[in-house]
């Protein structure tokens, strides 16, 4: 049963106790820390997406160390972006902070611009990621929800085990649980993501730990089984053409000279393949994402 919002008092009652987990127990990311620009900010944006955090740290310092500024990345070869991305998948992002990277040194004088419409403005910045850096790097008042957002919401005030599909309501939602004060709200938005991500998780919820556990509605109910229908399920990785696709881009960024198509397709066919086909389709598909490029009869990076 979807119980609604919680009415202010428990409004009030659930930001100030998850603010203050937040402040005690937040994990100790380096794009947290004081005086991270916002470019820095950014880049952990386009990292994170699809992407355990884990995994991005090393990566996000490396490339804050090689390309401070918009303006630094801006003067690389897109290819260069591409090799420094390694394996941390969906490579196509690489390219779209590059270009954004570009936009920002171009039309906005080498600052990440702090107004949501000029983010959305920027290449591969949807409303997500626009919502995020005005509220992580520049302390606006939005909602920002992600995936475990979504979870917490659907448990602590709906009352239910799971979020089910995304919804314009899931913005509605985080709009009126976030407080009145601006930097507390920024907090909220950082919290509620953040106890998604440790605590409320899908599998294993640590209810007994939870800082909001006697506001949450679905523990208050029993825990019903009562999640929305599932998404469709990913198809398996392995022997996809994803996987197909990765094994050029990694024969790709370890060339130091540019690649016979051959080269690139016997890579592509080390492996599980689906069929005979899969290794030239996955090289036209990276060719037509603009992450390989023919010259000459030969491939290299952008």
């Amino acid at each position: 049963m979807d119980t609604g919002r919680p009415d202010p008092g428990d409004t009030a009652a659930l930001s100030d106790a998850l603010n203050a987990w937040f402040e005690r127990s937040a994990r100790d990311l380096p794009w947290r820390a004081p005086g991270t620009t916002a470019w820095g900010v950014l880049v952990s944006e386009f990292m994170s997406q699809q992407t355990q955090v884990e995994r991005v740290i090393p990566h996000w310092l490396e490339w804050l160390e090689r390309w401070p500024t918009p303006s630094a990345l801006a003067a690389a070869e897109p290819g260069e972006a591409v090799r420094a991305w390694k394996r941390l998948g969906y490579p196509r992002r690489a390219l779209w902070l590059h270009r954004a990277a570009v936009e920002i040194a171009e039309r906005h004088n080498d600052e990440v611009p702090a107004d949501v419409d000029a983010l959305l403005a920027l290449t591969g910045i949807g409303p997500y990621t626009a919502r995020a850096v005005a509220v992580f790097a520049f302390g606006d008042t939005h909602p920002v929800v992600d995936t475990n957002t979504r979870r917490l919401i659907a448990r602590a005030v709906h009352g239910r085990a799971a979020a089910g599909m995304p919804a314009p309501r899931d913005l509605d939602d985080m709009a009126a649980l976030l407080p009145d004060d601006r930097a507390a709200a920024a907090v909220f938005n950082a919290a509620a993501m953040e106890l998604g991500a440790v605590m409320c998780t899908a599998r294993a919820p640590k209810c007994g730990d939870c800082p909001i556990a006697s506001l949450c509605e679905w523990r208050g109910a029993g825990y019903p089984d009562n999640a929305p229908e599932k998404r469709p399920k990913q198809a398996k990785f392995e022997g996809s053409d994803r996987q197909v696709r990765g094994r050029i881009m990694q024969l790709m960024r370890s060339a130091t000279a540019a690649v016979p198509p051959a080269d690139a397709l016997a890579a592509a066919g080390e492996g599980t393949v689906r069929d005979a086909a899969q290794p030239q389709r996955a090289l036209d598909s990276l060719i037509a994402d603009g992450l390989v490029v023919e010259f000459e009869g030969r491939l290299r990076l952008p």
